[in-house]
């Protein structure tokens, strides 16, 4: 079940002509697997206290049309896949009003422990992501 955030594009995340800075969306889209995790109960706060942590391994993003100044966009998220130590995750960016598509991507993320070695999942965590 896909969750869905919306943001506000603010002046800062736009480049001279108004248009969202192309980068900015990586942002936007860490923002969305963050609530999408804490929707289901999973703190990366208590993650990184156990010594796990997500990062980024792979990002495929394409754009579709612009998000400019002032524009509501809306990110719905879901999760792709699930191994014993990464999760992909898709999202989908839309103009709130129109539904628009701005851009679909799609994240793979490993879990890592110290040393940023891969670390494989809790049964239960797995389980959790999986159910998504």
């Amino acid at each position: 079940m896909p969750d869905t955030l919306d943001i506000k594009v603010y002046y800062e995340d736009t480049d001279c002509g108004g248009v969202v800075y192309y980068g900015k969306y990586l942002g936007y889209l860490e923002r969305a697997r963050t609530e999408f995790l804490q929707q289901r109960g999973i703190a990366l706060t208590t993650l990184m206290q156990e010594g796990l942590q997500f990062v980024v391994v792979h990002v495929d993003i394409r754009y579709h049309s612009p998000a400019r100044y002032a524009d509501i966009i809306s990110i719905h998220s879901e999760i792709h896949g699930v191994s014993f130590a990464s999760i992909i995750f898709k999202h989908r960016i839309v103009k709130k009003d129109t539904e628009a598509l701005i851009a679909v991507s799609k994240v793979k993320l490993a879990c890592v422990g110290k040393g940023l070695k891969p670390e494989r999942m809790s049964n239960e965590l797995i389980a959790c992501l999986s159910a998504s």
